[in-house]
């Protein structure tokens, strides 16, 4: 394996949110929204290719810091695998009630089912915004 393909799938400063500032701008302007019953995604377009991601993972709905770091974990690595896909995003993934319940395979699915459906949200709304530019 080379350095690249190392590094590539890696959880460097550059995919993750890192200010308050970040998060603000996603929570404000929160372009794209996809949810479950134990997930709500937010996301903004931006201009950097790499997407970046923070998580809101609250003691109140996730009460034990084991359950807490299990969620980020399979969060942050889900998103690992996404993140081809995931291009010009900002992203906030916010835990809900319900996930100390699930196991790591139900909210990996889970996670994949959302990665989904924000990505085609993403792609119709650039489609969209292309043929109007095309008609005017």
């Amino acid at each position: 394996m080379t350095d690249q393909q190392i590094t590539s799938h890696g959880f460097g400063r550059n995919l993750r949110l890192l200010t308050a500032s970040d998060y603000k701008a996603v929570f404000d302007k929160a372009e794209f929204k996809v949810s479950c019953a134990q997930f709500l995604i937010l996301a903004i377009r931006h201009d950097n290719i790499n997407p970046r991601l923070g998580l809101v993972i609250a003691k109140k709905n996730v009460r034990l810091a084991v359950q807490r770091n299990r969620v980020k974990r399979l969060s942050r690595e889900s998103f690992r695998h996404h993140q081809h896909l995931l291009t010009g995003l900002d992203i906030v993934i916010l835990a809900r009630k319900g996930l100390t319940n699930m196991d790591n395979t139900a909210i990996v699915q889970l996670l994949e089912k959302l990665w989904q459906d924000l990505v085609r949200r993403r792609d119709r709304l650039v489609a969209s915004q292309a043929t109007n530019q095309s008609i005017k």
